[in-house]
Formats: structure tokens, sequence, C-alpha cells
């Protein structure tokens, strides 16, 4: 056996496992070929000590928005798929976005592999947003994507004027995607409710970031998952209902998951299980000190407007995003409670950020006012976070960080982890058998964290400086090209020390502490691949037609299906 590569000293964490310290990982052409104690070693062959610390599957983030044109200061393919890479990922599916005016489905997805193309770090892959459904592209071309492009998966919108679909829109969609094997995905929140609470609040002068939150309430992404799982159960159609945030609408999908069997998935983010809508309303740049880990607090970044000694009552904007962030310790909880009892099936990113300081970022609305002698308004700041990079440091530090002040209802298992944040994401987007995992057969995309330091202090210190260990996020040592991240004075206990896209070394954060930013990334544009996807899996609840849904005699649906 002649192996590339060999990853010695390795202890593996799978979606089902813990495997035994000490195991060896054997790489040849950028596939895994071999798991063992001990593999032949010739003199070609590349080692990796990693030390005994954990090694993980390369990151899977399912929801990224990378150069979409309703967020010109955002992150395009370049600096979003460099701070995926740096952050443990080593495959993101973005969107393709189709216009209201675009008639073809395929000179979008030509017009949005060109902005990729030769740009990205990491492997890729796209998801469509359809917002214009018409007969030809039910007809024809959804076929032709799944079979022909190797895009298996559509985004839908039930709010956004530029997105939004009505239910007779879903209802068809839905149908079409079953009969073709697409993957739904589902942004659930009621336009209606939310169009009227923002004029009001509007008319009553109420314009701050802060009512962005009171202008999205829980009630509006409740009642829209109700309908969408609905709308799925009608037409048999398993869906994934992304960036869940409430409480209510959880236990729509966990009552349509363990009482009702249906296949209805469901998405959060890193924020909806840790940030509140209080950072809405700050005054400077909210920062999280160690011995308030989660909690806004109102510190000042220096140098930056808002910072140091300088109140901004924009500082708010930075935290916009839909849903929005909850108000309460008790919605962060159950979105926890809901990661831990199986309910949410996928943790992305869902990284859409817009710059700050940047007249056609968050502060756009400002800038657009002082020109017009206008108020500027919370509906007309962009919507989105940056956090790409920092998902799967936070939420290894939620499996692994020995912090006793942390509650246990907020940890995860590192198989729990790996499942949420690669394997799953792998298996609904029909990467499965490629990406996800560790394996024989599998790409080896992997992730090398920095070992536990001993349990004696004196060791310890011997074995790891602190820097390495013990990081506190800052948005300067962050790779993307936003300038902040919500995660500002956040600390991990660990971060990626080495990821390998393919069996090659692409990132080394040893080099990166040791010679500064940007150092320790050895891969390049254009390392990545396009990824031709096959068809998702169901991963919890039953799919097929042999069930109708209450109140109807059997075989009812075949009427009209």
């Amino acid at each position: 056996m002649d192996l590339d590569l060999i990853i010695k000293n390795a202890t593996i964490v799978t979606a089902t496992e813990i495997l035994q310290p000490g195991l060896s990982i054997g790489i040849k052409s950028g596939q895994i070929v071999a798991i063992a104690f001990s593999l032949p070693v010739d003199a070609d062959t590349q080692i990796i000590d990693a030390e005994g610390a954990y090694v993980t599957p390369g990151g899977v983030d399912s929801h990224v928005h990378l150069h979409q044109d309703n967020a010109p200061t955002g992150d395009k393919w370049l600096s979003g798929s460099r701070s995926a890479l740096c952050g443990g990922n080593t495959t993101i599916l973005a969107f393709a976005t189709q216009k209201r005016t675009d008639e073809s489905l395929f000179p979008v997805l030509e017009d949005y592999h060109s902005r990729a193309s030769g740009r990205s770090f990491v492997d890729y892959g796209f998801h469509l947003i359809l917002t214009r459904p018409s007969p030809e592209i039910l007809g024809r071309a959804l076929k032709r994507m799944v079979e022909e492009e190797g895009v298996t998966s559509v985004k839908l919108y039930m709010t956004y004027p530029a997105f939004r679909l009505g239910d007779k829109e879903m209802l068809e969609v839905l149908m079409r995607c079953r009969e073709v094997g697409m993957t739904v995905m589902v942004h659930a929140e009621n336009a209606d409710m939310i169009d009227m609470i923002t004029t009001r609040l509007l008319q009553n002068s109420h314009t701050l970031p802060k009512f962005h939150a009171l202008a999205r309430p829980q009630i509006a992404e409740s009642e829209a998952t109700h309908r969408a799982i609905s709308l799925s159960t009608l037409t048999s159609t398993p869906i994934l209902i992304v960036h869940m945030s409430s409480p209510i609408a959880l236990s729509h999908a966990r009552k349509a998951q363990s009482k009702s069997m249906l296949p209805i998935h469901a998405e959060t983010c890193p924020h909806y299980m840790y940030l509140l809508s209080e950072r809405l309303a700050v005054t400077r740049f909210p920062v999280v000190d160690d011995a308030n880990r989660g909690h806004s607090h109102e510190h000042g970044v220096h140098g930056e407007e808002g910072g140091d000694g300088a109140e901004d009552e924009w500082a708010g904007a930075r935290h916009v995003c839909a849903p929005p962030l909850r108000h309460a310790e008790a919605d962060l909880q159950s979105v926890w409670d809901s990661v831990n009892n199986g309910t949410i099936t996928v943790i992305s990113s869902d990284h859409a950020p817009t710059q700050y300081n940047n007249p056609q970022g968050k502060r756009k609305p400002l800038v657009e006012a002082q020109k017009n002698n206008s108020t500027p308004t919370f509906a007309q700041i962009p919507n989105g976070l940056p956090g790409i990079e920092t998902r799967l440091p936070i939420l290894f530090s939620a499996a692994t960080d020995p912090d006793p002040s942390i509650s246990p209802a907020r940890r995860l298992t590192l198989p729990k982890f790996v499942e949420l944040t690669s394997t799953n994401p792998a298996k609904m987007y029909g990467l499965s058998g490629k990406k996800g995992s560790i394996a024989p057969g599998y790409d080896a995309d992997l992730v090398i964290w920095y070992p536990s330091p001993p349990h004696d202090p004196a060791a310890a210190a011997a074995s790891l400086s602190d820097d390495k260990i013990k990081i506190k996020i800052a948005n300067d040592m962050l790779h993307h090209s936003i300038d902040y991240t919500p995660f500002e004075g956040f600390q991990v206990c660990n971060w990626p020390r080495y990821v390998l896209l393919r069996g090659e070394l692409k990132w080394n954060r040893d080099i990166e502490v040791r010679q500064g930013p940007g150092a320790g990334i050895l891969g390049k544009p254009g390392d990545g691949k396009f990824l031709r996807r096959g068809k998702g899996e169901v991963l919890v609840g039953r799919s097929g037609m042999g069930r109708e849904p209450a109140g109807m005699r059997d075989g009812e649906r075949s009427a009209w299906m």
C-alpha cells in the first residue's frame, strides 16, 4: 500500500462514536483508504502527527450567501471561502438566486458559476433560490438541474417582496421537487404580519435598529412554520425549515417528526443559540467578556466608529438578521433543547454578511437619510450576520470546553457536533459517501484540532501556549472581508489547527500564530471544486405516498397528484 499521507496519533470522531485514540488515517489520491493502528510508510509518505488530538470531518456549511447582488459589501467567493477554510470548513453550499425577471434557470446558474469559478478555497455547490416558478421551470428545468447540472436543492421564501412565493406557488414547487428528488429549504416567516407591524412601528416613529426584533415576532415564524409543514404534508414532500429560532415553531417541527413521523427537517445557527435581541439596542459595539460568555455588554472597539468613547445609536444594526435574535434566555434554551433532542437536523452559519462602516452596508440608511433629509429606519438595514469562520470553533467548544460554569443543557457531545455540522448536511444535500465522515472511500477532508491540555497545570503550560488552546474571538483574527463579528470577545477552547482538503494541507494555524494574519493559509483560490450532487436523503420521519393527511380517505390524494 503506497500512501501519500498518514495522520498518526489521531482521536477520530464520527457522527456515531469517538474511536479509540492512537489510530492512523491513510490517504491516497485525495481519499481515505485505511484506518488502523499501524500503517506502512515508505520514503514518499508524508506524516502529520495529530498528537492525540481530535480529528473530525471537514465542516459542511450548507447555508452560505456569497457574492449576492443584494449584499454589495458582503463576502464574495475569495474572502468567504477563505474564511470558511480557516474555520475548518471544506465544503460550502451557497445560493444561485433567480430574479423575478429571469425566465430560465440556466443563465442564472451560469452567472453564479462564473462568480465562483477559480475563486474558492474549498469545495462548493449551489442551491437554487426560486422566485419565478413558471410552467417551463417546473416542467423541464428542475429535472435538468438534477440530472445534468448536479444541483439538487432549492430554497423557497415565505417573506421578502423580491423572493416571496404564495402558498399556491409553493405547493406547485413542492410537488415537482418531490417528483424529481430535490431537497426543499424553506424560510418560514409570515410576510403579512411583518409588513403590518413594520408599517405601524414606523408610523409611531419607532425607527431604530432595536425595533427590528419587534417587527418580526415569534408568532410570524411559528405560523409560517406550521403552514410550511401543512404544505409539505399535503404534497408528501420532505422539507428543511431553515434558521429556526422560535420555541413554538420548533415545537411544530418536533410534533411533526415524533408524533406524525413526517419528514420535516430543522436547521438553526449559532447566533440563535447564543445571542439575544438586546444587542439590537446597544449604542456601542457589544463585546462579551470571559465571565459573561453569551451576554451583551456595551463595550467599544478601539478605533472603530461607535467604539470606545463614541456613542452610536445605529450600532445594533450589526445584529440585524431574519428571523431576528430572540428576547429571552428561555428562547436560546429552546434551541439548545431542540439540538439535543434531535429536532434540529443541521447547524449552519447562514453566513449573509454586510459591512457596517460602509455607505452601502449596515449604515446605508443613515447615509441615504442624510442625502434625502429623511429619517433612517430599521426596515432599510440589510439583513444578515457573518459566521462562516466561527461556526465550528464555537460549537466544538460546546462539546469540549471543561469550564464548569457552562450549563450541561448547553453542551454537545462530540459525535453530535460532527453529525450536525458535517455528516447530516452531507447526507441531506446529496454528498453522502463523499463528504461529511471519516471512513475509507470518503474524501480526505479533515480537521485536526489542538490536543486537549494535560490535567496537570505544569504539564499543560509546557505543552501548548494559551493563545493556541484558549482563543478570544476578535474580528482582526478572522479572514472574511467584513468589519465585525457578532461573536467579538467570545472565548473558545480550541480552533482548527490543520485543515486538509482532499488529502492536502490547506490551513496551518501554527504558522498563522507565528507569522501573522494570512500566513497559515496554504491553499489557494481555485483549490475548491464544484460538486455535482446526487439526491439528498430523508433523515427524519418517513417519506412516500402511503399515508394521507389526517381527514383524507386512503387513496384520496391520488385523484389530483
